[in-house]
C-alpha cells in the first residue's frame, strides 16, 4: 500500500512555509534595482497589477492542483492528462538545477556575515571578493577548489538536509517558524537602522519618486511580470509541492493573497531598507544613485553593502551582520522549499521513505554543487545557468503549464470549483479569464522579448562554448530530462492517484 502522505500541522505552518520559499535573495538585492530603474513610485501601479492579474492567480492555480492531486508535480499533472506529466518532471528538474548553485550564495552570505565583524573586506570590496573569497579565474569550468568556500558550502547543506530528513511538520514547519520571525526581526532591525543615517531621505525620495512616462513602457511591463513570477516561487512546482501536504479543507484564496501580499510588502521593506542604505553611501561619497546600485544582485549584495558598511559612522559590523544574515535567512527557507520538489517527486515515482529519499537526492544534489560552485569558474557557471533556467526554464515552465492547463486540458473551471468548496473568496469569470488570457499573452511576449535580446549579444560577452554548456545546455537539459522521465514507466502512478482520492484525475463537477 502507498505510504499515507504527510499533512501541515497547522494553516499557519503552511503560510510560513509559502512566503519563506517566495521570500529569497531575490526580494532583497533584485526588487529595488528592477522598481529603481522602472519608475520609482510609478513601478508600483503595473507591479500590483500584474500581482493581481497574474502572479496570485496563478498562485491559486498551484495551490489547487498540489491539493487536488495530493501529490508532487510530475503526478499531479500525470492526474490531469499523461502527456502533461512532462511539465511536471520538467519543474523538477528546474529546481534540481537551481538548487545546486543557490546554496553557494548563501555560502558566500555566510561567509560575509562573519567577514561583517571587523571589515574584512578592507578598501576594495570587489578585489576582495572576486580576488580572496571568490579567486575567479575565467569562464570555463572546473580546474581547482576554493577552500574557503567550499566549507561554508558544506555547512549549508547540512543543514538544509538535516531539516528536510524530519519531514514536512517536524522539520520544514518548524524550522520555518524559526526562519520567518527571525528574518522579521533582522531585516526591520536593519531597515531602522538605514532609515537613521545621514541621506537616508534623499534615497527613499529616489526609490519613490515617480516617472510617470514609465508606465507607457513596454519593456517597464515585461520586467514587472518578470519580477512577479520569479519572486513567488511560481512554475518551479515548489507551490504545487507544498499545497499537496494541506488538509482538505484549507482555505486555498485566502492563503494566496496572505502569501503574495506577505512577499511584495516584504520586497517594498526591502526596497527602503537597501535605498535608506544607498542613499547615505551616495551622499557620503558624492556619486550619483546609479554609481552606487550598478546593476542589483551580486553587485549590490556583496560590494555595494560591503562599501556603505564600511562607510558607516558607527555600528557597521552590526549593520553588516543584520544585512548578511538575513540573506542567509531567506536563502535557506527558499532552499529547502526547492529541495522539496525533487524530494517530493522522487518519493512518489520510488516508493522510497522520507530519509533515504532525502540523503540519496539530497546527496546527488550537494555533490554537484559541491563539485562545481566553490571553484574560480564557479561565478561565471552559476551566472549563466541562472540566467537561462530562469529565463528559458521557470519562465517557459510556466507558460507551458498554463497553455496545457487551461486551453489543452480546459481545468481551469474545475480547478476553480475545487478552490471555491473551501475558500472564502470564491473565484469566478475574472479568475478565468486573467489566466487564460492575461497571463498567456504576457508570459508569452516576455519569452520573445528576451529571446530577440539574446540573440543580438551573447549573454556577458561569454564566450559561445562556454554558454552552449553552461547555458542553453542547461536551459535544454532541464526540459529533455523532464521529457526522458514522463516517458519512463510509472506502475505505481494510477494507484497513487486513486489514493489521493481521485481528484487528480480531471475534475467533472
Amino acid at each position: 500500500m502507498p505510504r499515507e502522505r504527510e499533512q501541515w500541522a497547522t494553516r499557519s505552518g503552511f503560510l510560513l512555509a509559502a512566503i519563506g520559499s517566495a521570500i529569497g535573495l531575490g526580494n532583497i538585492w533584485r526588487f529595488p534595482y528592477v522598481a529603481y530603474e522602472s519608475g520609482g513610485g510609478a513601478f508600483l501601479i503595473p507591479y500590483l497589477i500584474a500581482l493581481l492579474t497574474a502572479g496570485i492567480p496563478l498562485l491559486i492555480m498551484e495551490y489547487a492542483i498540489g491539493r487536488r492531486s495530493r501529490a508532487s508535480p510530475p503526478l499531479a499533472y500525470r492526474g490531469m492528462s499523461r502527456r502533461a506529466e512532462t511539465i511536471g518532471w520538467w519543474q523538477v528538474a528546474i529546481s534540481f538545477v537551481i538548487a545546486t548553485y543557490y546554496a553557494v550564495i548563501i555560502a558566500w552570505a555566510v561567509l560575509y556575515t562573519g567577514f561583517s565583524i571587523g571589515q574584512d573586506w578592507g578598501e576594495d570590496p570587489e578585489a576582495f571578493l572576486y580576488g580572496d573569497v571568490l579567486q575567479t579565474s575565467e569562464p570555463g569550468f572546473v580546474s581547482s577548489y576554493v577552500s574557503g568556500v567550499m566549507w561554508p558550502l558544506i555547512g549549508v547543506w547540512a543543514v538544509t538536509l538535516g531539516v528536510l530528513v524530519f519531514g514536512i511538520r517536524r522539520g520544514i514547519e518548524r524550522a520555518n517558524k524559526i526562519f520567518i520571525p527571525l528574518l522579521a526581526v533582522l531585516f526591520i532591525a536593519l531597515v531602522i537602522q538605514a532609515l537613521t543615517l545621514d541621506g537616508a531621505a534623499e534615497g527613499l525620495d529616489a526609490f519613490f519618486s515617480p516617472d510617470w512616462s514609465a508606465i507607457t513602457d513596454g519593456s517597464v511591463w515585461v520586467r514587472v511580470y518578470g519580477q512577479i513570477f520569479f519572486s513567488l516561487s511560481i512554475g518551479f512546482g515548489i507551490m504545487i509541492t507544498y499545497a499537496s501536504y494541506l488538509r482538505r479543507r484549507a482555505d486555498l484564496t485566502g492563503s494566496a493573497l496572505v502569501a503574495g501580499f506577505a512577499n511584495s510588502s516584504f520586497e517594498i521593506l526591502a526596497g527602503i531598507g537597501v535605498f535608506a542604505a544607498i542613499g547615505f553611501m551616495a551622499t557620503n561619497a558624492g556619486i550619483a544613485f546609479d554609481e552606487v546600485i550598478g546593476e542589483g544582485g551580486i553587485g549590490l549584495a556583496f560590494i555595494a553593502f560591503p562599501q556603505i558598511i564600511s562607510s558607516l559612522p558607527a555600528a557597521g559590523d552590526l549593520f553588516g551582520v543584520l544585512f548578511f544574515g538575513s540573506l542567509v535567512v531567506a536563502g535557506m527557507s527558499s532552499l529547502i522549499s526547492i529541495m522539496q520538489v525533487v524530494i517530493s517527486a522522487v518519493q512518489d515515482r520510488t516508493g522510497m521513505s522520507r530519509v533515504p529519499s532525502v540523503l540519496a537526492v539530497g546527496g546527488v544534489i550537494a555533490l554537484a554543487s559541491i563539485l562545481l560552485f566553490p571553484t574560480p569558474e564557479g561565478i561565471f557557471i552559476l551566472d549563466a545557468a541562472d540566467h537561462f533556467v530562469n529565463q528559458y526554464g521557470i519562465a517557459m515552465a510556466a507558460l507551458v503549464s498554463v497553455i496545457v492547463v487551461a486551453w489543452m486540458l480546459r481545468q481551469l473551471p474545475a480547478l476553480a470549483g475545487h478552490a471555491n468548496a473551501t475558500s472564502a473568496l470564491r473565484l469566478g469569470r475574472p479568475w478565468l479569464l486573467t489566466l487564460g488570457l492575461v497571463t498567456p499573452l504576457v508570459l508569452g511576449w516576455m519569452m520573445w522579448d528576451s529571446l530577440r535580446e539574446e540573440f543580438d549579444a551573447r549573454y556577458e560577452g561569454y564566450p559561445a562554448t562556454f554558454l552552449a554548456v553552461a547555458g542553453w545546455g542547461v536551459a535544454g537539459g532541464v526540459l529533455l530530462v523532464g521529457v526522458l522521465l514522463s516517458l519512463l514507466p510509472w506502475r505505481r502512478a494510477d494507484e497513487l492517484i486513486t489514493v489521493a482520492g481521485g481528484e487528480g484525475r480531471p475534475d467533472v463537477r
